[in-house]
């Protein structure tokens, strides 16, 4: 059984003391890759070492937080361009629009979403697509372009109709531990969609699931999720395994890609 945690930050500050045994844990999981979105312009150099200490299994996306799209909005856009354009990412992510927050960036976050999208499809890559309360921009954004790549909306928590919505644009879903909380409804939501067009991921060190909600998450933790929804479609955890590895190989090929160059050069 081999599981793919789609998206986890192993690469911030909560993992310093344990990042190693962060890494082993997940492997023993079954959790044999993990896939690295990018914050912003501090977070790359520790970004690029962890992917330089685990080629074969941690694989790093390049992209701006819709969080870091302020005045300076532009100078992180073209900090993530020029490093596209000099090593092998697995996608342009995390990339969207967040309006729990603040909203007095809003054009700056739409601005900076198309801007990146644009990139996915310039250097032919996957996109991840953060999209907190925001659904109606991110949809504005996305319509305004003809062609649209593949990719995954991150961390659904939504309706049926709005997964529906997503699924018709082509993406994917992300599932991580909100579906396990006792007081989410989004296992009623995505039920009758099945798990064929699903991710799995962690968004580790954050929303850890049932039963260690409340800790510090990690990429091991994976299996929970996987579980929770196996039982939910009445399948076994190894269908469920299979299903959204495939996904994720289909979604993501550079990071199966013997013949891509697995570890980011150095500079």
């Amino acid at each position: 059984m081999i599981l793919i945690d789609t998206h986890t930050h192993l690469y911030l500050p909560e993992f310093d003391n344990d990042r190693e045994e962060v890494v082993a844990r997940a492997l023993q999981a079954g959790v044999k890759k993990m896939f690295l979105p990018n914050i912003d312009s501090t977070t790359i150099d520790a970004l690029m070492e962890m992917s330089r200490r685990h080629p074969d299994h941690c694989h790093p996306m390049m992209g701006i937080h819709p969080s870091s799209l302020k005045e300076e909005w532009e100078n992180e856009v073209e900090t993530a361009e020029r490093w596209l354009r000099r090593h092998p990412f697995i996608a342009v992510g995390e990339i969207g629009i967040d309006l729990y927050w603040e909203k007095q960036y809003r054009r700056q976050q739409k601005e900076g979403f198309a801007r990146q999208v644009q990139l996915a499809l310039d250097h032919r890559l996957p996109v991840v697509i953060h999209s907190r309360e925001s659904l109606k921009e991110i949809f504005d954004v996305l319509n305004s372009f003809a062609v649209l790549p593949p990719g995954v909306f991150h961390s659904f928590t939504g309706t049926y109709e709005e997964a529906k919505r997503i699924l018709d644009k082509g993406f994917l879903l992300g599932i991580g531990g909100i579906v396990t909380f006792r007081n989410s409804s989004l296992k009623e939501e995505i039920g009758p969609l099945g798990p064929s067009r699903l991710l799995l991921e962690t968004d580790a060190p954050y929303l850890a699931p049932v039963p260690r909600r409340g800790r510090r998450n990690e990429s091991a933790y994976l299996v929970h999720t996987a579980t929770f929804l196996a039982d939910l479609f009445g399948m076994s955890l190894e269908e469920i395994a299979n299903i959204t590895s495939r996904n994720a190989r289909d979604t993501f090929p550079r990071a199966f890609d013997e013949d891509h160059p697995s570890e980011p050069e150095r500079t």
